[in-house]
């Protein structure tokens, strides 16, 4: 396959332009920066400079091309959330969405599914209940930028391309996302849950997340919202109760809810909230995780030293 990635060179997107490129599919990576994506990359894709908020030559790789993987868009975890970054955070999302599908569907010979990320924010903040795709849509800021940012690839539906929806929960490795910044309490013996310790994480290790996405790829019959989770959600304090088990230290220095809400603001509802969702979808169509539970992922990961 021809397959055209936008978000290429982030933790995500690096990890699946190389299973592409070690499989055998020619990948071309749209970037802004081209310095840095052949620092990342080197020759493992043809990389394509782009800028989303306007059109250009960029858009000739989408013809001909078999496909399009979608994880551009800011960090939400990186700033706290002013009403500045905010914005960014929705316009870098639904901008990239955008001229993709626009490009894509008004290609001649035009790719035929796009995979593009969501996340578990989609369902606003849970309770208990297990959530699978069918669940309403939550409230929040979550929730509705998940929302629009879907709501941005129904026009490459109606034109008849297959349209993947990958709802995201917190992704783990050891050089990316979440996990070393929760992991570095850890090491210095002072780790612990986040209050109240009673929310549910939805993870995924990165090896099944690009895994979800080659399938994705591959399983012509699925399309529309996939949650890409493992099957096994953990609530904060059996997540933090594993991680100090895996690198043997302790979890009891836990973290009020209102002291990380005063150093983070709004943002802090990353951590003191969260969804106990189920990838019902990928389950009852065939796909195996690799780590299906906690405790066996994180002992892959921090096993490589």
């Amino acid at each position: 396959m021809k397959v055209v990635v936008a978000g290429g060179t982030g933790f995500v997107g690096k990890s699946l332009v190389e299973r592409l490129a070690a499989d055998g599919h020619q990948v071309a990576v749209l970037t802004r920066d081209l310095d840095r994506a052949r620092q990342r990359l080197g020759v493992l894709a043809e990389l394509v400079r782009w800028d989303a908020e306007r059109r250009g030559p960029w858009e000739r790789s989408l013809n001909g091309s078999d496909a399009v993987v979608n994880l551009a868009g800011a960090s939400v975890a990186d700033a706290r959330w002013t009403s500045a970054r905010k914005r960014r955070l929705v316009e870098s999302r639904l901008n990239a969405t955008r001229a993709l599908v626009t490009a894509s569907t008004e290609a001649a010979d035009k790719p035929s599914v796009l995979v593009n990320a969501s996340g578990v924010g989609f369902y606003g903040a849970g309770d208990d209940r297990m959530l699978d795709e069918q669940a309403d849509p939550g409230t929040g800021f979550l929730a509705e930028l998940s929302a629009a940012w879907e709501a941005e690839t129904g026009w490459g539906q109606a034109r008849g391309m297959r349209v993947v929806r990958l709802r995201i929960g917190m992704v783990i490795e050891r050089d990316g996302g979440a996990l070393p910044r929760m992991v570095l309490p850890f090491r210095l013996f002072m780790g612990g849950p986040v209050m109240p310790g009673t929310q549910w994480i939805s993870w995924i290790h990165r090896a099944d997340l690009v895994g979800l996405i080659m399938w994705a790829l591959m399983n012509p019959p699925l399309s529309g919202p996939v949650n890409a989770v493992a099957p096994n959600p953990v609530t904060m304090t059996d997540f933090c109760r594993t991680v100090g088990k895996v690198l043997a230290r302790p979890s009891w220095f836990p973290v009020p809810e209102s002291l990380l809400n005063l150093a983070l603001g709004e943002m802090g509802s990353l951590m003191t909230t969260g969804q106990r969702v189920s990838p019902v979808k990928a389950l009852s169509a065939g796909y195996h995780f690799q780590y299906p539970t906690l405790e066996p992922a994180l002992q892959a990961i921090f096993s490589k030293g």
